[in-house]
């Protein structure tokens, strides 16, 4: 390496070597980054990452004056940045002595004496623990080679198991692995330098790793299969499809021989049927109903065993594995209030038909795209109420809740009011910014810690949680307040509202009947999950004596005569943990939504508004931002061949072939990532002027192209002009 004299090729240690023969130019990445006289300024693709050839040998010509205070050898390209302190060393070198360099902002390195270091109680109890990562043992002390969890209190990790983790990881996965925080844990980590890569995860990237999970199961196991030629055989919207168990996906029946009328009809397998007989779930209507399939045209369907020449498929190793990966979430009901219709809730029905799966996605889009724009219309009939006077709000985005709840709480801040945003900490901005874009984006950042607040609880599909604290100082109020202020002044909707929530909220808490899915309390769940699954009298006694205290704390303990009786008290354990326990919470909740009337349409229309507060925004397509804009063009030949150009590069994004995204886009003309649930006014338009660059005037959401020969032309000035536009600004 041309930086630091080493031979050694170890990317975990130094980053990729790399080997330019043209340039005769061999270098470690991270000593490229972490030298102190280089910077990036070419494109991505130019130099080695945007580091120009000519800047690298002007570093390593001022390195070579310079004497490691570690190894004493000249070369020495990166400085300790504490004021007075003239430390110089090799970066192999600062990794051997313990030196910090920190993969982020400036890239600042700290040398042994001045580095940061992690904060530790006195009364902090001392001793070892395992990592949670490789699970050996971790000795909890203030060492280099020991980090210790900014978000739990006893988890320790060994350094080179987190940079081994956040490797593999990237950017998008790297979390805590005991509570699953990736902010507060990221930015910790990188403070104590752990290099975290801007790139997917590594089983993201690797080709075909999920290529198993398209494969479905296509075999009919009915007893007696009626069809000619043959249990493999499947023809499509035909009665001779085959349908697979709605529950695990790896069962199936021709659409006749089970006498299903259509695709849409609910079907179990044997397996599955048993179980849910087992557990009290399969009620006498659903054994009714099956009965009644099983026989045609006074034939007996028997449906006990499937063929004995069948191979047959395990019905759990495919839908447990299903079940753990984040990629996979397929549901079959398209109900607007259903459960399974939630993606944000964990009740999902599995299967994997890539045919059904398409079409029932496709209809589900369809139907959430209907209800978005019923609460679009719904929502600008209530922004008539906002007059023209303002209200302006002084917000620090490093404290948004307390700058914001200060700013709603004011004397004269009104509902009512136009809404200005001062950020009162950022350098850049203008002092008082009246864009929609600003007021979008500090929407954008309340919603989110509310998301992540001690308000609500559970992993995506969030219920209100009990703070005692939040209920004295009204917190859960303002919480109602600030979602509805920012659902008709043009914000983000929160999209993590569980359907039992929403419920609450919509119908009345009486009317609810929580899920097992609804407890976030891990203890409580478990205590629930025992008594539901007790399979005799003595072991459901046996449960209820270990957590009487529990019980009799939520007024459930009562004499258990018989087994069936274990359904009731965990319907009762259910009602109490989710909704009576937070029945304060949930009233001052719902009086906050009443403002400006949100509360009232949500009651009125709620199949629409659960498409905005229990789902996340629609995905960005090509067809949704051709949609989003309106292209105003004369019958100019060149305006249309510029028209053809947009579509042409929509196209490109979509398919991952140019290095902006549609957030990226909609970010440049409008100032916002995602689309708002009451839309954007002025609607987005696009303009094909004669320009050099294109201009994305977010006073307007207009988008100004430029008119040019190739289409090649018009794609790197988008791309140039886009990602450089973005890039000035998070800086």
């Amino acid at each position: 390496c041309v930086l630091c004299g080493r031979t050694e090729d170890c990317p975990e240690k130094y980053g990729e070597k790399r080997t330019f023969v043209e340039y005769n130019l061999t270098v470690h990445y991270y000593c490229l980054l972490m030298s102190s006289g280089i910077w990036q300024r070419g494109e991505e693709d130019e130099g080695v990452d945007g580091f120009l050839i000519t800047d690298i040998r002007k570093e390593v010509n001022r390195a070579a004056k310079l004497k490691c205070n570690i190894c004493k050898k000249k070369g020495a390209s990166i400085g300790c940045v504490a004021p007075k302190c003239k430390r110089s060393y090799h970066f192999p070198c600062g990794i051997k002595r313990e030196c910090i360099f920190q993969f982020m902002e400036d890239f600042r390195s700290y040398c042994w004496e001045h580095k940061p270091v992690q904060n530790f109680m006195d009364k902090e109890p001392r001793g070892a623990s395992q990592c949670t990562i490789c699970l050996d043992l971790v000795e909890h002390l203030p060492a280099y080679t020991i980090l210790k969890s900014p978000c739990c209190k006893n988890a320790w990790f060994h350094r080179e198991c987190l940079q081994y983790q956040a490797l593999s990881a990237g950017i998008f996965f790297f979390r805590c692995t005991v509570c699953n925080n990736k902010d507060k844990f990221q930015k910790e980590m990188l403070r104590m330098g752990i290099y975290i890569p801007e790139r997917d995860a590594s089983w993201e990237l690797e080709e075909n790793a999920y290529q198993d999970l398209l494969q479905c199961y296509q075999h009919c196991d009915i007893r007696r299969c009626l069809c000619k030629k043959g249990r493999d055989y499947n023809e499509p919207e035909s009665k001779w499809e085959i349908k697979r168990c709605q529950c695990c996906g790896s069962r199936g029946t021709h659409l006749a021989c089970s006498s299903l009328k259509s695709w849409e009809q609910n079907w179990e397998c044997t397996e599955c049927r048993s179980i849910f007989a087992k557990s009290g779930k399969y009620s006498s209507k659903k054994k009714r109903s099956l009965a009644t399939s099983e026989k045609t045209d006074g034939t007996t369907r028997l449906m006990e065993e499937p063929s004995p020449k069948t191979p047959r498929q395990s019905s759990g190793s495919q839908c447990n594995f299903l079940l753990q990966s984040p990629k996979i979430m397929y549901q079959n009901n398209l109900s607007p209030c259903s459960h399974l219709e939630l993606p944000a809730s964990n009740r999902v029905t599995m299967s994997l038909s890539p045919l059904m799966l398409n079409r029932n996605w496709s209809l589900r889009q369809k139907h959430l795209r209907k209800q978005r724009k019923e609460v679009c219309n719904i929502l600008k009939e209530l922004k008539v109420q906002v007059s023209t006077k303002t209200t302006r709000l002084n917000i620090n985005v490093d404290d948004i809740w307390s700058s914001a709840l200060k700013g709603f709480r004011q004397r004269n801040f009104s509902p009512t009011n136009t809404i200005e945003i001062n950020f009162t900490n950022c350098k850049n901005r203008a002092k008082t910014d009246t864009s929609a874009a600003s007021k979008h984006h500090f929407f954008q950042l309340l919603m989110l810690h509310l998301q992540n607040s001690s308000l609500f609880e559970g992993s995506s599909a969030k219920n209100l949680s009990l703070d005692f604290q939040a209920v004295k100082e009204n917190l859960y109020f303002e919480a109602g307040k600030m979602i509805a202020v920012s659902l008709v002044h043009g914000g983000p909707s929160p999209g993590f509202f569980s359907k039992t929530l929403f419920d609450c909220l919509v119908y009345g808490p009486d009317n609810v009947k929580p899920a097992l899915e609804d407890v976030a309390d891990v203890d409580v769940a478990q205590t629930i999950k025992m008594i539901k699954y007790a399979n005799s009298l003595s072991s459901l006694q046996s449960t209820i004596h270990d957590c009487s205290e529990f019980l009799a704390a939520a007024g459930c303990l009562r004499p258990i005569t018989a087994l069936c009786d274990k359904n009731m008290l965990v319907n009762d354990i259910l009602i109490h943990h989710v909704i009576k326990r937070i029945i304060s919470p949930l009233e001052s909740f719902r009086q906050g939504l009443k403002t400006l009337g949100v509360l009232e349409k949500m009651q009125m229309h709620p199949d629409a508004f659960s498409s905005v507060l229990c789902h996340k925004p629609e995905r960005l397509s090509a067809e949704t931002i051709c949609d989003l804009f309106t292209i105003h063009s004369s019958s100019d030949v060149k305006e249309v061949k510029g028209a053809d150009f947009w579509m042409g590069y929509l196209q490109d994004v979509e398919s991952g072939e140019s290095v902006v995204t549609f957030e990226d886009i909609l970010l440049f003309v409008t100032g916002s990532s995602s689309i708002p649930s009451i839309g954007f006014d002025p609607e987005p338009t696009i303009k094909f002027l004669r320009i050099r660059y294109p201009i994305g005037n977010r006073l307007l959401n207009c988008l100004e192209l430029p008119i040019t020969n190739t289409y090649q032309q018009f794609k790197n000035k988008m791309e140039l002009t886009i990602r450089n536009t973005l890039r000035v600004e998070r800086e």
